[in-house]
């Protein structure tokens, strides 16, 4: 089985060349400035992609899903799984997906870290296979060149309980890759370096 994971597209998804795959997953940041027109062009772009199961969270740039939260079943095409801190099971795979990242609130699905942060993290059941979310945690692929690690600090304690079998995010253009540490691959998607090129590979992952 073969999986598909992008990030940080930032509204050049149709300049993207996805490989086949069963899974196609986006850990955030679709749009850059979060407008209901980008967002909905994403949203039409990505339900037509001919991947089984098309897996979607939000990141600090997509401030529409962030307003709208309540009320996306109208612009969701039914052929995609949002995950905003909720969980689904596919092919007997178990995936969990949360936008959120650490920081001062200024952008979408932004909290401060420490306990702002962990309850969202809290929520993450023992038992999945494949963790989805925007921020890395802290100090695997989250090195910025101008912050250094920007990771969170609270994900990383509760991955470390839960022991997923992958990890995927994006956020930290970069430092794209892969890589195992202990029982987890964790794996940055982010397509874009940080002069908002696309030159990263899509992250192919067979299962």
């Amino acid at each position: 089985m073969r999986l598909i994971s992008i990030s940080d597209t930032h509204n050049k998804h149709k300049d993207l060349d996805i490989p086949k795959g069963d899974f196609l997953i986006h850990c955030g940041d679709f749009t850059e400035g979060g407008s209901r027109s980008e967002t909905l062009d994403f949203l039409e772009w990505f339900s037509k992609q001919p991947h089984k199961h098309k897996i979607l969270i939000g990141g600090n740039h997509d401030f529409f899903l962030e307003k709208y939260q309540h009320n996306l079943e109208e612009y969701i095409p039914n052929n995609i799984h949002y995950l905003n801190d909720k969980g689904i099971t596919l092919e007997n795979i178990k995936i969990w997906g949360s936008p959120y990242t650490p920081g001062n609130g200024h952008w979408a699905f932004n909290l401060e870290r420490g306990r702002a942060i962990r309850k969202r993290w809290n929520l993450i059941p023992q038992n999945i296979d494949i963790l989805v979310t925007h921020t890395p945690p802290y100090g695997i692929l989250d090195e910025s060149q101008t912050y250094k690690n920007i990771g969170c600090e609270e994900l990383l304690k509760q991955i470390v309980d839960i022991k997923p079998t992958l990890h995927l995010f994006g956020h930290v253009h970069d430092d794209f890759g892969k890589k195992n540490i202990g029982p987890t691959l964790f794996v940055n998607s982010a397509v874009m370096d940080n002069k908002m090129r696309l030159i990263n590979a899509i992250s192919t992952i067979d299962l």
